[in-house]
Parts: C-alpha cells; structure tokens; sequence
C-alpha cells in the first residue's frame, strides 16, 4: 500500500511531542506572565500581589501541607496506573496466547484511576469532608474537573472492557479513545488547581504546577494523536499502536515526578 509522502516524517513526530512537551509549558507561562504599574503580576486571568510576606497560622500551614501531600499522592498513584496500563498495551500481543485476559487489564487499569480519582480527588466532600457533592459542584470548579477526569477514564474502562469481550464491535468505537485524550488534554489547559494559592511564594508555585499540567496535556495530545493513526490500516499502524503506549509511560512518569 502506496503512502503519501508525508506520512514517512510522521514516526519522528513523537520525537517533536516529547520537545514540546518540556519546553511549551515554560514558553506559555512566560508569555502570559505581566507586571502591573502597581506591582501586581498578572498570569493570565489571574492577578496578585508580588508580596507573599503574610504570616500563616500553624492550623493554616499544616491544612496547606496535607492538601499538597493529598494532591501530590493522587497525581502519584495515576501515574503508577497509567504506566501499568501501558505495560499491558505493549505486552499483549506476546502474552494474549498464554494469557488470554491479558486484553482485560489495562482497561481495568483505566477503570481503577477513574474509580480512585472519583472518590479521593477531593476529600473536602462527604464521606471523608463536611461538604455535600452538590455544594463541592456549585462552589468549586476544580472539584467539577477532577470529576470530568474520572468520569472520562471510567467511560473508557467500561467501553475498552466490552470491546475486549467482544459485545461492542463497531469500527468507531476504537476511535473513542483518542478524542477522549484529546478531550482531557484541552481540559488539562483550562485546569484550575487551588492548593498552591496561599502562603509564601504562592505565585512561584502556581506557576509551577500549570508548568506541569501544560507538560500533561502536551503528552496527552501526543497519546491523542498516536492512538488515533494506529486505528487506521496503513503499514506504520503497528509502529503507532507501540508509540500511543510508550507515551503513556512518559505521561506516567510526568505523574510520578509531579510536586506542588
């Protein structure tokens, strides 16, 4: 099968993804980086003062070390089950005979993150905090996204486990999973995350972690991308089935590395 020309400079496109991804974020936030006659840094729709002089109460300060523990845990955990899951992506073909269920696992992998980001992405909400999901929903629109994510990775699951069983066989269905890449990676920008916006130097850390979140969403357009070529029947198909997964991984290890 005759390829376009253009097709043969795709495979170093993961190469580009990766450089985007550790350089874009830093580049972003610079330019959206601006100092106010007043003093005041603008970083986009945000605006604060530069002074991060103001005292913490000990109450205060150790509520702001266990959201950072909490939210650098979580970031942990879903990176140990995306490079899982991704493990099982690559090693399948070779294991499907042996192990048939093999095809069942990173699914489940999905469908654990989701289940996990669901429940413990903000503890503020019943059963572990005083607040009601309903007021969590109209009050706070980082906690709407935490759950957009575990919804996005439980649909996945769910879909991913079904077509592994053999129920749902419709060739559009194997594209439901980079347009929801996609999906989570634009999200990733527009992601609001609160725990850095107190106490000293909190500009410093904000921008920190929207450095990082801008890395996610790069290696997520890149999982994006790959998982979507590979759908198609052209002779790299294979080569993109491998590189979708092994960006994972990269997503995985970005997770693991994440800090506030």
């Amino acid at each position: 099968m005759n390829l376009p020309p253009f097709t043969r400079s795709l495979p170093h496109l993961a190469m580009l993804l990766l450089s985007l991804s550790a350089l874009a974020p830093a580049a972003l936030l610079r330019a959206q980086d601006h100092v106010m006659p007043d003093g005041t840094v603008m970083h986009g729709d945000m605006s604060m003062p530069m002074d991060h002089s103001a005292e913490m109460t000990p109450a205060e300060r150790a509520k702001l070390l266990a959201d950072k523990k909490e939210s650098e845990g979580n970031h942990h955990i879903a990176g140990a089950l995306v490079i899982l899951a991704a493990i099982f992506m690559l090693a399948e073909p070779s294991l499907r005979r042996r192990w048939p269920g093999v095809r069942f696992a990173w699914p489940l992998c999905f469908f654990a993150a989701g289940i996990f980001l669901l429940v413990y992405s903000d503890t503020e909400l019943w059963p572990f905090g005083p607040q009601t999901w309903w007021y969590g929903f109209t009050h706070n629109p980082e906690i709407i996204q935490h759950k957009t994510f575990a919804a996005i990775l439980l649909g996945l699951g769910v879909l991913e486990i079904q077509r592994a069983r053999g129920i749902v066989k419709a060739a559009w269905t194997g594209f439901v999973f980079p347009v929801l890449a996609m999906a989570g990676s634009i999200l990733l920008l527009f992601h609001e995350h609160h725990t850095g916006m107190h106490g000293p130097g909190h500009m410093a850390i904000m921008e920190h972690i929207q450095s990082e979140h801008l890395s996610f969403a790069a290696t997520g357009a890149g999982i994006g991308l790959f998982a979507g070529l590979s759908e198609f029947p052209t002779r790299l198909k294979s080569l993109f089935a491998k590189l979708f997964p092994m960006m994972m991984i990269v997503l995985g290890i970005l997770l693991l590395l994440y800090t506030e």
